[in-house]
C-alpha cells in the first residue's frame, strides 16, 4: 500500500512539474540566455559567499523547490561546500571569503573539515571574513579561523561548552503496555538504554563524558589556535556563559575583533577586495561555483586516465531513521563490485559516515570491502560517524583516516524483541491462542514474552554475532581479538582517541585519504571521481525518494526532536540484530 500511495504522489508531482512548472522554467531559461550569454561567469573582483543556514549533510540531491524553502529548510552539503571553496582558492578572480554564520544544524566532524579547507584557503593569501548577528556555538568554532571576525553590535556569541541530552521511553512504553526485551553484548552499548531505563548507566555516562570532553579539546585548541586565546581561558570564558554577555567583551576576550553592523561589513569587505568605498564586487554564491565547477566536485591531480573513486556511504545501514534510503547494503555491493571490475580505478576511498544499523548488511559489505583489497588499495575516510555498523564495514580497508572529532568504535552488537502482551491483554482486552507444528514456531511474537529457552537461544546468536565483529576488527586492524575485545564492548571513541587505540590509522579529512589511495596505488596523476552518481530531481521522484522532501521540511521544523520522532517510526523496520551506537547523539 505504501509503494502506491507513492507511485500516486510521485505522478501528481510529475504531472504539476510538466504542466505547471515546466512553461515557467522555460521562460525563465530563455530570458537567461537573452540576457546574458555568460552571465554565470565569475567576474573579476569577486568574493564567495557562505552563507549558512539550515542543515548541513554529507551530500544532496538537486530539487528546483529548494529555492523556494525558507532559511530554516536549506539542505547544503559538504561535498559542495569543500569543492566551492577548493575552486575559489584557485579562482584568480575570487579575492576572499565572507562567512556569514547563521544557524547551519552541523555536528563537529563536518565543521572540522570545513574549518580545515578555509585554512587550506588562507593560506593562498586570500581572506576569509566571519559575520553573524548571533553565533551559534559551532558557527563560531568554524568561523573562528576567519582573519577577521564581527559580531553585530547588539549581536552575541555563544560560548558555554558542550553538553548532550539524552531521552528515555522507558515509563511511556510501560504506560502504552509494552515492554522492550534486550539481548546485547557490551558494557558499553547503550543504544537500547532508553528503551529500558530512566536514565543512563554508568558506563554509558563515562564514554559519553569520554568523547565530550575530547570534542571539546580538539574545539578549544583550534580556536586557541586561531585567535591566540589560552585555553584555560577559553574554558573560563566557556564558564560565564558568553551569549549573554555585552558584545564590547568579545572584543576584550579576543573571541571578535570588531562589531559592526552589516552596512559597516560591506564596506569592510570592499576594502579587503581593493575597490574602495565607491566601488563594487561580486558576492558568488554556492550555487553559481556549482554551475561554473569543471571537475565534478574534486580537483584532478595532473593528467592521465587513472581514477580514485570517492564512494559515499552515509546513512544508516540497511535503512534510516533520518531517510527512507541510508545504506542500502545490496546496492552499495554491487556498486563496490563495479569498481573493483573498473581497470581504470587504481584506489578506492570509501567515505564512511554511518551510526550503523544491521549487522547482517555490515557483513555483507566488510565482505566486497575485502574483496576490493585484494585488487586494489582501499582507504576510509570517516566523516561524523563510524561506528558500529560504520565500522564493521570499515575496519578491512588498507588505512582508516578520521577527522579528530569523529565517532567511531562502538564495536557491540544488540537485538529487540518488542512483546505488548499487557497492551493486547489487559488494556484492549484482546486474547490469543496458537495452533504450531514446532516448538519455536511463534518465537518473537508480539503477543506474548519470549521464554527463558527462547531468551538463551537469541542470546547465543547476539554472542556469536559479536565474536564475529571482534574476529573482522582484530583481522583488519592486524591486532589480537582480546586487544579488540578490550577497547569494543560498545564503547564510542573520537577519531584522535581512536588513533591512540589502534582502530584509526591518522587524524586527517577526505583529501588526506585520498593522497593516501594515490600512493598506496602508485599513481601520481589521477582523476578524481565521486560514486555514486547524484541523481536529479526527476529520477529521485519516480523512484523511492517522494518523501525525502517533507522529511526536509519536517526536520527544519522539529530541531533537535526531529531524531527521536523518527526513531519511534523508524523500529518497526529494524533487521532484529542491530550494529550501531547510541541512537541520537545529541551533542550541542
Amino acid at each position: 500500500m505504501k509503494e502506491f500511495f507513492k507511485i500516486v504522489l510521485a505522478c501528481t508531482v510529475s504531472i504539476l512539474v510538466v504542466g505547471i512548472m515546466l512553461p515557467t522554467f522555460g521562460v525563465i531559461s530563455l530570458v537567461s540566455a537573452v540576457s546574458s550569454a555568460d552571465g554565470n561567469e565569475i567576474k573579476q573582483n569577486s568574493v564567495l559567499f557562505l552563507d549558512l543556514q539550515g542543515t548541513l549533510e554529507e551530500r544532496t540531491m538537486e530539487s528546483p523547490f529548494s529555492s523556494m524553502m525558507g532559511d530554516e529548510f536549506k539542505v547544503y552539503g559538504l561535498d559542495d561546500i569543500i569543492a566551492s571553496i577548493k575552486d575559489a582558492k584557485e579562482n584568480d578572480n575570487i579575492r576572499g571569503i565572507y562567512l556569514q554564520a547563521g544557524t547551519m544544524e552541523a555536528t563537529a566532524a563536518s565543521l572540522e573539515e570545513m574549518r580545515s579547507e578555509l585554512a587550506a584557503f588562507k593560506e593562498s593569501g586570500k581572506f576569509v571574513v566571519a559575520y553573524a548577528d548571533q553565533y551559534s556555538q559551532g558557527m563560531y568554532y568554524l568561523a573562528s579561523v576567519a582573519d577577521k571576525v564581527i559580531v553585530n553590535p547588539a549581536g552575541s556569541i555563544e560560548w558555554s561548552g558542550l553538553v548532550s541530552h539524552q531521552v528515555f521511553y522507558k515509563n511511556l512504553l510501560e504506560k502504552a503496555g509494552v515492554k522492550m526485551q534486550i539481548f546485547k553484548v557490551g558494557t558499553y552499548k547503550s543504544a537500547v538504554e532508553p528503551f529500558i531505563a530512566t536514565e543512563m548507566s554508568d558506563a554509558n555516562r563515562e564514554q559519553v563524558s569520554e568523547f565530550l570532553n575530547s570534542t571539546w579539546n580538539s574545539i578549544t585548541s583550534a580556536v586557541s589556535a586561531s585567535r591566540g586565546i589560552p585555553v584555560e581561558k577559553l574554558n573560563e570564558y566557556a564558564d560565564r556563559s558568553m551569549a549573554l554577555r555585552q558584545a564590547t567583551e568579545y572584543i576584550e576576550c579576543g573571541l571578535a575583533d570588531t562589531l559592526l553592523y552589516k552596512d559597516g561589513v560591506l564596506d569592510c569587505l570592499k576594502s579587503l577586495v581593493g575597490v574602495g568605498k565607491e566601488g563594487k564586487f561580486e558576492l558568488v554564491t554556492l550555487d553559481k561555483m556549482k554551475e561554473n565547477r569543471t571537475a565534478a566536485g574534486i580537483s584532478s591531480i595532473g593528467s592521465g586516465n587513472a581514477k580514485i573513486a570517492v564512494y559515499y556511504a552515509y546513512g544508516e545501514i540497511d535503512g534510516s531513521t533520518y531517510t527512507d534510503d541510508g545504506i542500502i547494503s545490496e546496492k552499495v555491493i554491487k556498486d563496490l563490485r563495479d569498481l573493483r571490475e573498473d581497470n581504470s580505478v587504481r584506489a578506492v576511498v570509501l567515505r564512511v559516515n554511518s551510526p550503523g544499523g544491521s549487522a547482517y548488511g555490515s557483513e555483507q559489505i566488510w565482505r566486497e570491502v575485502s574483496l576490493m583489497k585484494t585488487v586494489k588499495p582501499v582507504v576510509v575516510s570517516m566523516g561524523d560517524y563510524a561506528a558500529s555498523g560504520g565500522y564493521y564495514i570499515s575496519c578491512a580497508a588498507d588505512r582508516i583516516v578520521a577527522n579528530s572529532t569523529t565517532l567511531t568504535g562502538s564495536i557491540g552488537i544488540f537485538g529487540m524483541f518488542p512483546t505488548a502482551a499487557e497492551l493486547m491483554n489487559e488494556t484492549i482486552g484482546l486474547d490469543f491462542d496458537v495452533v504450531k507444528t514446532n516448538r519455536f514456531a511463534d518465537m518473537g511474537a508480539i503477543s506474548r514474552s519470549l521464554t527463558t529457552e527462547e531468551s538463551e537461544i537469541i542470546q547465543d546468536y547476539i554472542n556469536a554475532g559479536y565474536d564475529l565483529f571482534l574476529r573482522r576488527c582484530a583481522d583488519g586492524r592486524g591486532m589480537s581479538v582480546a586487544a579488540i575485545d578490550s577497547i569494543a564492548q560498545g564503547r564510542v571513541w573520537t577519531g584522535e582517541k581512536a588513533v591512540e587505540l589502534g582502530l584509526v590509522d591518522e587524524v586527517g579529512d577526505l583529501d588526506r585519504a585520498v593522497e593516501i589511495a594515490a600512493q598506496l596505488a602508485g599513481v601520481a596523476a589521477y582523476e578524481v571521481k565521486a560514486y555514486p552518481a547524484c541523481k536529479d530531481f526527476m529520477t529521485q521522484l519516480l523512484e523511492d525518494d517522494a518523501d525525502d522532501y517533507m522529511n526536509t521540511m519536517a526536520r527544519g521544523a522539529m530541531g533537535e526532536y526531529y531524531g527521536y520522532i523518527r526513531l519511534v517510526r523508524g523500529v518497526r523496520n529494524w533487521y532484529p540484530v542491530q550494529a550501531r551506537m547510541p541512537f541520537v547523539i545529541n551533542i550541542r
